[in-house]
């Protein structure tokens, strides 16, 4: 059974990210304080091909994560001998990506003689609304996380530290797919839903009928294939400016109903929920963030969604990740294997 641990709250931990398309590094005081963060983004070297290409995602963080914590190291003010522990993504995610950081990770560790904390990358995203700072008063278990990215769409009951119960999924099209597709439609760069979002703004929602999938039906399973298949069907009929913008507005509205709806029923399955959390790069989005917000408001709960940079892939919620399983006593040993698959609820805890 773990033992859980009393850390010093001086006491600093190096995390780790290198799932996909960002090499991250972060150093962390055990009390929740940033010391050091830094973010290499690869969008250059994938938008020639309009997604991430893993073999060139995984030379790039070879390339570049030993510097980059060497880097957080120095700003952060700390040695390696004044680490505690380290924290490196394990999965899901590609899994060249992923060797890359979790080996480089145990080396740190074994060569200080520190533990290691393999992370699951989902679990990083479910813990960060609980980083110090991020809600007044901080998150307490259990509440309901929606996690929204271009990997993942899932409704998630977050119990504990390493306790995740599973509610829903998406059939199909992860949300942030969904929208970099319906952008590349639409003729926007990849990574397209920034771009789809400002293009919106000045666009008329109702102007078209866009289906809203799975939305009033039982559960908090998503689905978006069909909304994404109507954006084709419009595309190939031919828009000018005015009817691009409509159409980013009327799709943007329709992932946004559909999310709020899915929230809603998710919070009656998981009566108690302190908060309504929304985590992954779609959160980022506006009109996704005001209509959960107004999910939460008529539950009586926050709406917490952690800053727009703890959105997306990130070295910090790995490194706070690493030190809520520490405490926990939740330590890996250096024979953990990456996995690129790799379920938030087959995790122990």
């Amino acid at each position: 059974m773990p033992v859980k641990k009393v850390l010093a709250p001086d006491a600093a931990l190096l995390g780790i990210e290198s799932s996909c398309d960002e090499t991250a590094a972060a150093v962390l005081r055990t009390d929740g304080t940033v010391l050091a963060e830094a973010v290499l983004s690869q969008l250059a070297d994938h938008a020639p091909y309009g997604g991430v290409v893993p073999e060139i995602a995984a030379r790039a963080h070879l390339a570049h994560l030993p510097a980059l914590v060497r880097r957080v190291l120095a700003e952060a003010g700390i040695g390696p001998e004044g680490l505690v522990a380290v924290a490196a993504t394990a999965g899901p995610g590609l899994i060249g990506g992923l060797l890359v950081g979790a080996t480089l990770g145990k080396g740190i560790a074994a060569a200080l003689a520190v533990p290691y904390l393999a992370i699951n990358h989902l679990e990083a995203h479910a813990l960060s609304p609980r980083l110090p700072g991020v809600h007044p008063g901080g998150v307490q278990f259990p509440y309901l996380l929606l996690l929204l990215s271009g990997g993942h769409c899932q409704c998630v009951a977050v119990e504990g530290v390493g306790h995740h119960r599973r509610l829903g999924t998406t059939l199909d099209d992860a949300v942030g797919e969904a929208f970099d597709k319906s952008a590349k439609l639409l003729g926007l760069p990849w990574p397209g839903g920034p771009h789809l979002e400002r293009l919106a703004t000045g666009g008329d929602p109702a102007r078209f009928a866009l289906p809203r999938p799975m939305l009033g039906r039982a559960g908090c399973d998503f689905s978006f294939s069909g909304l994404k298949t109507a954006v084709a069907q419009i595309v190939a009929r031919g828009l000018d400016e005015a009817g691009r913008a409509d159409l980013a507005a009327g799709f943007q509205a329709s992932v946004a109903a559909v999310l709020a709806d899915r929230a809603r029923h998710a919070l009656a399955m998981r009566p108690g929920a302190t908060a309504l959390v929304v985590a992954g790069g779609v959160a980022a989005n506006g009109a996704v963030r005001a209509a959960l917000r107004g999910v939460a408001e008529g539950a009586g709960l926050p709406l917490v969604a952690p800053p727009v940079r703890l959105c997306t892939d990130n070295a910090v919620m790995v490194a706070w990740a690493g030190i809520e399983r520490l405490r926990a006593g939740l330590v890996d040993g250096l024979d953990h294997a990456p996995r690129p698959r790799w379920p938030l609820d087959g995790l122990a805890g």
